[in-house]
């Protein structure tokens, strides 16, 4: 290493992606989101020119499907050219999304851009602004959207004296909530021989090594509130002797949030709005001037229980709350906060711990729920018989399935206060033991 050199890292762009399940937003709410992803490309473009970087590696995914919309693809190919006239490389690989074999229309890209090739790993060289060589960038994209054989033994260090970078779409010690692509492990990746890995595929930020490198640097967009909080890219600086710094970047053009309200000391409706609004204000504050989308997690035990479990009250609330912040939008401030929707998770005022002591059918039916949440399997058995009517549903099937897969653990919950609140009023009826 003789020159000292910046790069930007970034992955997980997915272009023109559709967001489903928001269609019904009003407009123009409905528009920032559909534009986001395009307008974090911009943001991303802003931050190497502004940083004045040398190259930037993308790490994979750069569109979110495999038919790689012309409007997503000519859009990219633009993003190219403007840093291609700050005299800004990019250096590409294709993931599990956006694949070698998908769609992609013919068009003119700066000399500037390198595409990896889907056959085999690619060693090429990247320069700084004066010319000067400052490292090795390796890559592969994918052939196809399902890639199972691991890469990572096939990028090799071409020259001692070189920094290298490994630009790779993989599944690092098998994350469990993603597709497990190109898999490898820490243990490979820091043997290797590489100074930094740029890794994609992850949409968490995350630093799994260092010196060597071995970053995940996120999505630049989150796309639904499991993809919460600032989402960016990484400016990472390299010194003559090859030590290394990064700094986060945000680029996302709105963010997500998920906030918990209780309601173990509100007492009325007025105080419940004004705990949404509260937290609709720290979401506003967090977002640092962006647009955001909120879901709120109402959970605890009060009197509101019995109301917001089975009257309107909650909806009509939400919808008073959106028609404020769509008047805001309207008025184009950009820090509206849209609720995405409301998790409600309340109980009745019970005394849970006394229940749990006592010898009857309520005490019996919390400790058997408790024994389910401590064992996922049994959990996930257990729902799966109770719902097997509407799995074996040919059209519903599939959807049931997949929110068992992400909210196993809220169902069981729901079912457990439903339950107890059925036994409370049967109580209070005098029908109760």
């Amino acid at each position: 290493m003789s020159h000292a050199f910046r790069f930007l890292h970034a992955a997980d762009l997915h272009l023109d992606s559709p967001f489903r399940g928001l269609v019904s937003l009003p407009e123009p709410i409905r528009g920032q989101v559909r534009e986001s992803t395009f307008a974090a490309l911009g943001n991303l473009v802003r931050a190497a020119i502004a940083e004045r970087v040398d190259f930037v590696v993308l790490a994979g995914d750069i569109y979110d499907t495999a038919e790689r919309s012309l409007r997503a693809q000519l859009k990219f190919r633009r993003a190219t050219e403007q840093l291609a006239e700050h005299g800004i490389a990019v250096y590409v690989v294709h993931g599990n999304h956006d694949p070698d074999d998908g769609r992609k229309a013919k068009l003119d890209w700066p000399d500037t851009v390198h595409t990896f090739s889907s056959a085999e790993v690619e060693c090429v060289p990247a320069f700084d602004r004066r010319g000067r060589l400052v490292a090795h960038v390796c890559g592969r994209s994918y052939p196809t959207a399902a890639v199972a054989d691991d890469w990572s033994a096939d990028y090799k260090v071409t020259r001692d004296d070189v920094f290298h970078i490994g630009l790779l779409h993989a599944n690092v010690d098998g994350d469990a909530d993603h597709g497990n692509y190109a898999p490898c492990t820490r243990r490979q990746l820091a043997a290797s021989g590489f100074h930094y890995w740029a890794l994609g595929h992850i949409h968490t930020r995350r630093t799994l090594h260092e010196d060597p490198w071995i970053v995940y640097p996120g999505n630049t967009q989150g796309r639904s509130v499991r993809e919460c909080g600032a989402k960016g890219c990484y400016i990472v600086d390299v010194t003559a002797a090859g030590r290394v710094s990064m700094r986060f970047h945000p680029t996302d053009a709105l963010r997500w949030f998920r906030e918990t309200v209780p309601i173990d000391t509100l007492r009325t409706e007025q105080e419940l709005r004004d705990a949404f609004a509260a937290a609709l204000e720290r979401c506003r504050g967090l977002a640092e001037g962006r647009p955001s989308f909120v879901r709120l997690d109402v959970e605890g035990r009060g009197p509101l229980h019995h109301a917001l479990s089975r009257g309107s009250i909650l909806q009509e609330l939400i919808d008073d709350i959106r028609e404020e912040e769509a008047r805001r939008a309207e008025t184009d401030a950009p820090d509206f906060v849209w609720i995405e929707s409301i998790r409600l998770a309340t109980g009745a005022e019970i005394d849970r711990e006394s229940i749990l002591g006592e010898q009857s059918f309520r005490g019996d039916m919390l400790r058997y729920a408790a024994a389910l949440r401590e064992d996922p399997e049994r959990a996930r058995s257990f729902c799966e018989e109770a719902l097997a009517p509407l799995l074996a549903h040919p059209k519903a099937g599939r959807l049931v399935a997949e929110m068992l897969r992400e909210e196993a653990d809220d169902l069981l919950r729901a079912a457990e206060e439903l339950a107890l609140g059925w036994i409370a009023d049967e109580e209070a009826e005098g029908f109760g033991a």
